[in-house]
């Protein structure tokens, strides 16, 4: 077959139509959204700012660029081919991305959800363009949107299972394709493609119980997910998409069941789809960024704090995907009763978002540490996706853990793991008033205007297998402004910070930013060292004697054989094997190895110690 062009796609009228109006319309989105857009006291970086260096964050950036770099066109857009009746050439990715006559869910999910996540294959895409400015990568990113735009059809969605939960995908790819590597037509494709799904949505977002009450041809046609809808409907009408998507996005925010209890401190969580509600905070937030809505602010930082009130050591939530009452058992009853703890890329990728949209709008310190707690005990411990799809999906916290990969092909965490490494720069500098926020202590480079000064800080550091972290500055010319470095909540009192070898004067409290206001002039030096305690965290507070050692933001994990017996106090003795990031704990039947998550490969492994 041969591919359409990028100028046979505009020949066609409606998408011209759909163009010219985003355009004629333009204006007057600005104007309106600048009418009711809360102010937030820290803003993003944009991604070129951020350059990751030597490290895992960019060897995970990197694996993830060359594997969809690398991903056949042909195979990629095969299912919406397949799906709108055209021919479709290449290869099958399979596993849920295929089309699958042995779909019978739930015991067979192979062809589960044809083409579910190209739409954050093209977001990754986007995102690793902005990041690193690779022609051939802006240049597949818009042959996938002109390769998608002939596909467009409501036969797609005819008889497809959960077309909110794929189209929202889809809609993500195509705002970035525009935004990030300034596709000219990604938001006329989006238009079209949005009339497409329209007519398979409901009237308003629906929880799974409403989904249920419904008639539906399988258990797979309840378990869509309208509720997440929103986030990108603003976002898409931020970028200029068209009013409509404003009005889209305030249809689908869950108020009645979820938001609206939310804001009134009313714990709603137990028994829901974990990552799932915990995306739909992001649209709380946007509510309030786009439209003012305290309303939906109070409901995304209560429904944070009861997200963290159940969570596990590692920062991680949901197991079997589901939340837990933070009054029962469900927690403890999980080291035991399942290996699927928490979904790792899909839950640290909602994690991220949130904690940066929350930082962004309070400008609370301690969204970082939540972030970063998920970053070294979660995500960086995640296996690479490889080229066959086969992708890491669940983090086990069970007594008898071991780390495997999922068993169907290119799973829902295929699709947020590289949007999610793309993000790794965003999400360890702020921009304030005042000058930057340093939240991660990460090797990196960022470079940016700060007044009438070019400015960077480039970041060497070992953290957290120490927490030394040096950061170096170059200006063009001596400037007054504040770099506000994040102090960890568990941060012991021997922290300290200098400036060219000089102790600061600035308080270091923990769980809040340390603000360092100067004139700084090229040549700059700051010196911060972290006072890492070990510390024990019981698994909830009815099960105190459950426990989990961390040393600063790092949980350790018992290499088996466990123990027989082990005791607080010789988990608190627990001492560092040479330079190495293992500990050893010395216990009455015998020494224990433990390990932080990243450093796990094929050894069976323990949490949580019984004390």
């Amino acid at each position: 077959m041969t591919k359409p062009t990028r100028r046979a796609f505009l020949k066609s009228g409606a998408a011209l139509a759909a163009g010219n109006a985003v355009l004629r319309n333009a204006p007057a989105f600005a104007a309106s959204l600048a009418s009711s857009a809360a102010t937030a006291p820290l803003s993003q970086f944009e991604y070129r700012d951020v350059q990751l260096l030597d490290g895992p964050m960019l060897v995970q950036f990197r694996q993830n660029h060359e594997l969809f770099l690398n991903l056949n066109d042909d195979s990629l857009l095969k299912p919406f081919r397949q799906l709108s009746g055209l021919p479709a050439p290449g290869e099958d990715m399979g596993g849920w991305y295929s089309p699958s006559d042995l779909f019978d869910p739930p015991k067979n999910m192979t062809g589960y959800i044809p083409g579910h996540s190209f739409g954050q294959y093209l977001s990754g895409l986007a995102r690793a363009y902005a990041v690193t400015g690779d022609k051939a990568t802006q240049a597949k990113v818009q042959r996938l949107v002109t390769g998608f735009a002939p596909t467009i059809s409501q036969k797609f969605y005819s008889d497809y299972c959960i077309p909110a939960y794929t189209f929202d995908k889809t809609n993500c790819g195509l705002i970035d394709a525009h935004q990030f590597a300034g596709d000219p037509h990604a938001l006329a494709v989006l238009n079209r493609a949005t009339d497409a799904v329209l007519p398979f949505l409901p009237p308003k977002a629906l929880d799974r119980a409403e989904m249920m009450a419904r008639p539906h041809k399988n258990i797979s046609f309840t378990w869509d997910e309208t509720y997440t809808l929103p986030e990108n409907f603003y976002l898409a009408y931020q970028r200029g998409a068209g009013a409509r998507y404003r009005q889209l996005a305030r249809r689908f925010l869950q108020d009645d069941t979820y938001f609206g209890p939310l804001s009134e401190n009313k714990n709603v969580l137990p028994g829901q789809h974990a990552y799932s509600h915990v995306n739909a905070l992001c649209s709380a937030t946007q509510a309030y960024l786009t439209d003012g809505s305290q309303k939906h602010l109070t409901a995304a930082r209560n429904g944070f704090a009861f997200v963290q009130q159940q969570s596990f050591a590692t920062g991680g939530w949901g197991p079997n995907e589901t939340f837990q009452d933070p009054t029962g058992n469900g927690l403890a009853d999980s080291l035991t009763k399942t290996h699927s703890s928490f979904e790792t890329p899909c839950g640290a990728y909602g994690h991220f978002k949130i904690t940066r949209y929350l930082m962004r709008v309070t400008g609370d310190s301690r969204y970082g540490d939540s972030m970063e707690t998920i970053l070294y005990n979660t995500i960086l411990g995640a296996r690479p996706i490889q080229p066959n799809g086969v992708s890491f999906y669940y983090s086990d916290y069970n007594h008898d853990a071991k780390k495997v990969d999922y068993e169907q092909k290119w799973p829902c965490c295929s699709g947020t793991f590289p949007q999610l490494t793309a993000d790794y720069g965003i999400s360890s500098y702020f921009r304030s008033t005042k000058g930057i926020n340093v939240n991660l202590y990460v090797p990196s480079r960022i470079t940016w205007q700060q007044g009438s000064a070019r400015a960077s800080l480039t970041q060497h550091t070992q953290y957290p297998a120490n927490g030394d972290t040096s950061m170096h500055l170059t200006l063009s010319h001596p400037q007054s402004f504040a770099v506000a470095l994040r102090i960890p909540a568990w941060a012991g009192r021997n922290t300290k910070v200098t400036v060219n070898g000089k102790a600061v004067d600035t308080p270091l409290t923990p769980g809040t930013w340390a603000s360092i206001d100067r004139t700084w002039k090229d040549g700059d030096r700051i010196e911060l060292s972290f006072d890492m305690p070990l510390r024990l965290a019981p698994i909830d507070d009815r099960h105190p004697e459950i426990v989990a050692l961390l040393y600063g933001p790092v949980a350790l994990f018992a290499i088996e054989p466990a123990a027989q017996t082990i005791t607080r106090q010789q988990l608190l003795a627990a001492q560092r094997i040479g330079n190495s990031s293992a500990w050893q704990v010395a216990t009455d039947s015998g020494n224990v190895r433990m390990i932080p998550f990243p450093e796990i490969k094929d050894e069976t492994y323990r949490l949580y110690q019984q004390t």
